[in-house]
């Protein structure tokens, strides 16, 4: 149950002869999806319990002659885990739409399957890059915090006050693009969100090498009423996004293609969602753009450096 002691936060399939069937280690509490597993005769499950990942003490402990691991991303799947498995080991699933934790090289070296879940998180990403685009836009933050402080009773209003670039179009802006970095699942799903606000055109970065999608394109423009769909550089997507919503996924080809010479070019009206993975925004260059105005503002689900970050 929750709270209990690590050593004791498992529980196993009472399966008779259980020792002989393949064991399966479930690194976190899976809710109501438990029981596909615990429930099956032909399968050993040891689970970890409380509501949150497990700690990789436990971890090491009990994927001793394991079949195969269910983890979070907050588990590291490397060599030492791999070795303490032992030779049984044949699948890695992660509960992660990103496989950054996953030594995938050492693992195909050793013929162990890995599955994800690409799907899991769309709506609920795409939502939060929504919300964070409109936060950052309305400067919902600082009007949050200035009427948590008692400061409106003071306050002498003005017709623009804690307004920003609003996401529609108006007389005075009658096309808005949308940009984005990595334009997958995710991004697809902002989209279509964001068709409700009118906006005109939309940009992305294609993969490098991917053919053309043209025809995906043409029909994307029909189904949201959009102007245009096109493919363009980095330099282009800096200077063209109204929003730019960064959706890449983590890695070394990714570090900081949002730098500081990338953020110089964007518009001092622009604003910055990132959902995908820290590491592809130098933060340094964020805090610097964001404190000298070269864009608007941010909005920010994760970030590169954690608490080191000055912004």
């Amino acid at each position: 149950m929750p709270g209990a002691p690590t050593d004791t936060v498992q529980s196993r399939s009472t399966v008779p002869n259980a020792s002989l069937r393949p064991k399966i280690v479930v690194c976190t509490d899976l809710g109501p999806a438990l029981p596909i597993l615990s429930e099956r005769r032909d399968i050993d499950v040891v689970t970890w319990t409380e509501n949150r990942c497990c700690d990789r003490t436990w971890l090491l402990q009990n994927i001793v002659g394991a079949a195969g691991v269910v983890v979070c991303f907050q588990n590291a799947v490397d060599r030492e885990l791999v070795d303490a498995a032992g030779s049984n080991l044949r699948v890695v699933s992660t509960i992660s739409v990103g496989h950054e934790h996953i030594d995938l090289k050492m693992i195909a070296e050793r013929s162990i399957q890995v599955g994800y879940t690409p799907d899991i998180l769309t709506d609920a990403v795409a939502d939060s890059a929504v919300m964070l685009a409109l936060m950052a836009s309305r400067r919902a933050g600082q009007s949050y915090t200035f009427v948590k402080d008692n400061q409106w009773p003071t306050f002498h209003w003005t017709p623009f006050a804690f307004c920003g670039p609003q996401i529609s179009t108006t007389p005075f802006a009658p096309t808005r693009t949308a940009g984005f970095l990595g334009f997958g699942r995710i991004a697809h799903a902002v989209l279509k969100r964001l068709s409700a606000f009118g906006i005109t055109h939309c940009i992305y970065t294609p993969r490098p090498g991917a053919l053309p999608q043209t025809e995906r394109d043409s029909q994307l423009c029909v189904t949201h009423n959009l102007v245009s769909v096109s493919p363009v550089d980095l330099p282009t997507l800096a200077r063209a996004s109204d929003i730019l919503f960064v959706l890449a996924p983590g890695g070394p080809t990714t570090r900081h293609l949002i730098d500081e010479a990338f953020l110089r070019q964007m518009r001092p009206t622009s604003v910055l969602v990132n959902n995908g993975r820290g590491s592809v925004v130098d933060s340094a260059a964020l805090a610097k753009a964001l404190k000298e105005g070269w864009i608007w503002g941010a909005g920010l689900d994760v970030v590169g450096g954690g608490a080191k970050c000055g912004a």
